[in-house]
């Protein structure tokens, strides 16, 4: 079995668990902890993580992407939280893809927030609500290469992004914050709309593709072996308990 998490950066495509094109990954919204653990103990073979969460509840665990490694799960990240959390564990098998991952590996991104947005909940696809940083970012960069804006208004403009809390982040925001007036802002507005890059749903198709390359099986486990505290012991537990409540 092949669980995608996915949430925002893939609203809209995602149909009854599934993604058109690719049928045979079965897609999830976006992990919380103990979710990855979870689709490990029901079989997964393949997990790629795309979007999490971390405000509402706690995010996915190093720990339980770790564990998904050692029983050999090939464990893939890309796009939103997926991309940070592969660049933390590439060290250790975990797969990373995509520009936003390249990113957080050279060190130009370090924050969950670079990728953070406001989105609603599952019964409204988790609609994007606000705009992530790397893709107005990925935007700018466009405008400035296609001559719509200078180097002068790009700097200002990504410093403003930046200053900016990612539940408030759009053009309109980042237009008001470089204190344009009234028809520069709409100008501003509408050529970051023309001209808008969504690189976390470029990476995530990228990411899905290499998902539905790979085999519906488990690999050989890493040659590493994972310590495994109480802490991490009781969470094991928990879920253990979870699962047999739920098939009694």
């Amino acid at each position: 079995m092949k669980v995608l998490f996915v949430g925002p950066t893939l609203s809209g495509l995602v149909v009854d668990g599934r993604l058109a094109a690719y049928p045979e990954i079965v897609c999830r919204g976006p992990a919380a902890q103990g979710d990855i653990a979870r689709a490990v103990f029901e079989g997964a073979t393949v997990v790629g993580l795309v979007d999490g969460r971390y405000e509402d509840v706690a995010a996915p665990w190093h720990k339980e992407i770790l564990w998904a490694l050692a029983n050999g799960v090939t464990v893939l990240g890309a796009g939103s939280l997926g991309a940070l959390r592969a660049a933390e564990c590439t060290a250790y098998g975990m797969i990373g893809l995509g520009e936003i991952y390249e990113r957080y590996m050279r060190g130009e991104l370090y924050d969950d927030a670079d990728v953070a947005q406001l989105h609603g909940p599952a019964e409204v696809d988790h609609l994007p609500l606000t705009e992530a940083l790397v893709n107005v970012e990925a935007t700018l960069r466009r405008m400035r290469a296609e001559g719509v804006i200078d180097d002068a208004l790009v700097a200002a403009a990504m410093a403003a992004a930046r200053a900016i809390f990612f539940k408030d982040l759009s053009f309109e925001t980042v237009a008001e914050r470089l204190g344009l007036d009234d028809a520069q802002r709409r100008d501003f507005t509408a050529a970051a709309r023309a001209h808008r890059v969504d690189q976390k749903r470029t990476d995530a198709m990228v990411l899905v593709a290499r998902m539905a390359e790979l085999p519906d099986a488990r690999s050989v486990p890493p040659p590493w072996r994972m310590a495994e505290p109480i802490r991490w012991l009781a969470f094991l537990r928990d879920l253990i308990a979870e699962r047999a409540a739920a098939e009694a």
